[in-house]
């Protein structure tokens, strides 16, 4: 019932930024905490950061705090990720996904379809 549009990805070279997002199609989007992944072939799918339901809270991974930013727009049912220094190993599909609470297990009830980012010269 809940869709999710990722998008924003694209090529860039190392070093550079790419900012992604995701729109979402529920009439009641902060009631949702959402989250971004990623994940790269032949890879388990990486938790990267999620947000809290009014944005007040942050979380990041250690293998991208301090370069990535989660960010969300309750009026326009949106979240956000920034992306700054980015490096090869950054590449992969990035996923946005929505749960009514934070799961450490990556269990979440909606997902996009995805963005593709690639990090390269």
């Amino acid at each position: 019932q809940v869709q999710l549009v990722e998008s924003g990805g694209g090529l860039v070279q190392p070093g550079g930024s790419l900012r992604l997002s995701c729109a979402a199609s529920t009439r009641t989007f902060s009631n949702y905490v959402m989250v971004w992944f990623r994940q790269a072939p032949g890879k388990e799918r990486e938790f990267l950061a999620y947000i809290t339901k009014s944005g007040l809270g942050k979380l990041y991974a250690d293998s991208v705090k301090g370069r990535f930013t989660i960010s969300r727009d309750n009026t326009k049912n949106t979240v956000s990720l920034g992306m700054n220094n980015l490096e090869p190993e950054d590449t992969a599909v990035y996923y946005c996904a929505a749960g009514s609470l934070y799961s450490p297990e990556g269990k979440y009830d909606y997902w996009g379809q995805g963005t593709r980012v690639t990090v390269s010269s």
